[in-house]
């Protein structure tokens, strides 16, 4: 989507259609207090009216609710709710006057960009299109009064960041049968291609077992698709290198501990925090931020079959320590334990986020409406929680108590993968990761609630892409 910003006014701009907000207590322009349909015109939160000029325009009125309560995400869900609107007129491009009240015009500016480029997302490559109908996009924003510089910057990294929370959507969806573990080393190796100061490396699994991951050679086993170990690497100029690692499970069937048919189909999506690092630091990249930064993506899928890990068994990680298996659909846990000391040890990073659809138990606890944030420092923990409240993707910090260390312990090995009481589940799950981390400030992200199927307007009921735009937010914050 091109966007482009504007200082003229919105009557000056161009656009198929247009669209204001208004707040609580606020007055319409006064060319259009007198239009037919003025007097139908509320402010209240998503209230959207259509009004017509004499001069053909179409002026969407998007209510904004209580000053007060205007924040990035309300300016988000209200161009999301245009954006709607304008399908039925087959819009190709929208206008919108940048709110200058309650808020910031870089944040407001932002934000718009944020909710019309996420609610233009479709997944449709597997339907038949009409060659002579093709569906209308919206293929152009303007921004109308709003021509400064620092706007401009915040528009440019929301509209990156946008466009590739909408690449890791597209990756969401693709179907298990094409999207394998190579899938998502092809796209790490088009990343690198794109970008000079991008490298990438590739382990197969005979690299991955001679290193002794333990963890994503139990874990591919019973899949005949090969698994891979993705590192990429981003020298963009700061000393202290920041690492991320995504979880990669390309289809979660639950090994030998299977999961219920209703519903499988979606484990697609286990991989959500692989795309989600892939995406967010090709979007970090194309913004040229000053970063160094690496990531780690183990990516396999969970199968059932006669060479499958069992419950039982007792593997050996890449950091020496050892986990007995007692759920092989805790699989996600056995991965990263892997690739976080990979990302330590053998990429340098320095502090680490994890993203990963790690447990059910944070839908329970959290709904889809934040992501469950544990974290072994107090200042990173409140860094990554800072940059979800800025793009909307929220994390909520759950407590790291020492005595949750009893659940990890096994009963013939170091830790287990599934503790035998049902407790905490999620905060366990992240107690286990933090004992791969070599004790480095470290954040775990349990996207499990947030990465499908969370309702908001400008992201559905489908695929989110949650957690790149965190990870931008997150880099920018530390440039």
């Amino acid at each position: 989507m091109r966007v482009e910003v504007s200082s003229g006014a919105l009557e000056e701009g161009a656009g198929d259609l247009q669209a204001l907000g208004l707040l609580e207590g606020q007055e319409l322009p006064e060319a259009l207090r007198e239009l037919p349909g003025a007097a139908d015109v509320k402010a209240s939160f998503k209230r959207a009216t259509m009004l017509r000029p004499p001069d053909g325009r179409r002026v969407l009125v998007v209510g904004l609710g209580e000053r007060e309560d205007l924040d990035r995400e309300r300016v988000r869900v209200a161009a999301a709710v245009a954006a709607k609107a304008a399908a039925p007129y087959e819009a190709r491009s929208l206008a919108w006057e940048v709110p200058g009240d309650g808020i910031g015009q870089g944040d407001a500016a932002a934000a718009l960009v944020d909710g019309t480029t996420l609610a233009a997302f479709r997944f449709d490559r597997y339907r038949a299109a009409d060659p002579d109908d093709p569906p209308p996009r919206i293929e152009r924003l303007v921004l109308a009064g709003a021509d400064h510089q620092d706007v401009r910057e915040e528009v440019e990294a929301a509209r990156v960041a946008s466009e590739a929370a909408n690449r890791a959507r597209e990756l969401q969806s693709l179907p298990a049968n094409e999207l394998v573990p190579e899938s998502l080393a092809e796209r790490a190796r088009e990343i690198a291609a794109a970008h000079d100061a991008v490298t990438v490396d590739v382990l197969d699994r005979d690299q991955m077992a001679e290193r002794g991951m333990g963890g994503l050679a139990a874990v591919s086993s019973g899949s005949e698709t090969p698994p891979r170990l993705i590192a990429l690497r981003y020298a963009g100029g700061r000393s202290e290198r920041i690492g991320f690692v995504g979880k990669g499970v390309t289809f979660d069937s639950g090994g030998i501990s299977i999961k219920p048919a209703q519903g499988m189909q979606e484990m697609k999506m286990d991989m959500s925090g692989a795309a989600a690092v892939l995406e967010g630091l090709a979007a970090i990249v194309e913004l040229g931020l000053p970063i160094d930064l690496v990531a780690a993506i183990p990516a396999t899928e969970n199968m059932p079959s006669g060479m499958a890990m069992r419950p039982g068994d007792v593997i050996r990680h890449l950091n020496g320590k050892t986990t007995e298996i007692n759920n092989t659909d805790a699989e996600g846990r056995l991965i990263l334990a892997d690739a976080l000391t990979y990302c330590v040890r053998e990429l340098g990073a320095k502090r680490l986020v994890d993203l990963a659809t790690l447990t059910g138990a944070v839908v329970i606890a959290l709904g889809s409406t934040y992501a469950g944030l544990i974290s072994n420092d107090d200042g990173w923990a409140s860094a990554v929680a800072t940059a979800g409240e800025r793009s909307g993707e929220l994390a909520w910090r759950l407590p790291l108590h020492p005595e949750y260390k009893e659940l990890t312990k096994g009963k013939v090995a170091d830790l287990t993968n599934s503790a035998a009481k049902r407790k905490a589940s999620t905060i366990y799950a992240a107690s286990f990761l933090e004992e791969f981390v070599d004790g480095l400030p470290w954040a775990h992200l349990d996207i499990a609630g947030t990465s499908w199927d969370v309702g908001r307007e400008y992201v559905g009921s489908g695929p989110t892409g949650f957690g790149v735009r965190l990870l931008v937010e997150l880099a920018r914050s530390l440039t």
